[in-house]
């Protein structure tokens, strides 16, 4: 129980920061042109953790049509298209990174690294879990 409480928190916290630190939200609404509407992200960010948290403590699943993929797909599609496009402004950390490091020169070699490293982590989970 203490374990699972610490990873939970972890987990919650580094989600914060993210949150917090890279200014995901006002980013978000920046690119989508909604800055009008930013409590309705944050409430839409709130509830969607909330729910997703107690749907995955119930165990639930949800057999649908394979056609319901389609909608599904292309909602998951824009949030990452969003979340990509709002962390653009973020990445110029790694030529920092790389110049701190010592790594200046070789900086294509980290992007690489960490693409692959993505890659392969994705692949593990799919595959084997």
């Amino acid at each position: 129980m203490v374990v699972g409480l610490a990873g939970g928190l972890a987990v919650g916290s580094g989600f914060v920061a993210f949150l917090t630190v890279l200014d995901v939200i006002p980013r978000l609404t920046v690119m989508s042109r909604a800055q009008k509407v930013v409590p309705l992200y944050e409430y839409a960010l709130i509830f969607g953790a909330l729910i997703s948290t107690w749907v995955d403590f119930r165990g639930w699943s949800a057999s649908l049509i394979p056609i319901s993929a389609v909608p599904v797909g292309a909602l998951a599609g824009c949030f990452v298209g969003l979340l990509a496009a709002a962390l653009t402004e973020v990445i110029n950390v790694l030529p920092i990174l790389a110049k701190r490091m010592g790594l200046k020169s070789r900086i294509m070699y980290l992007l690489m690294a960490m693409v692959i490293g993505k890659v392969v982590g994705s692949l593990f989970q799919w595959i084997l879990f």
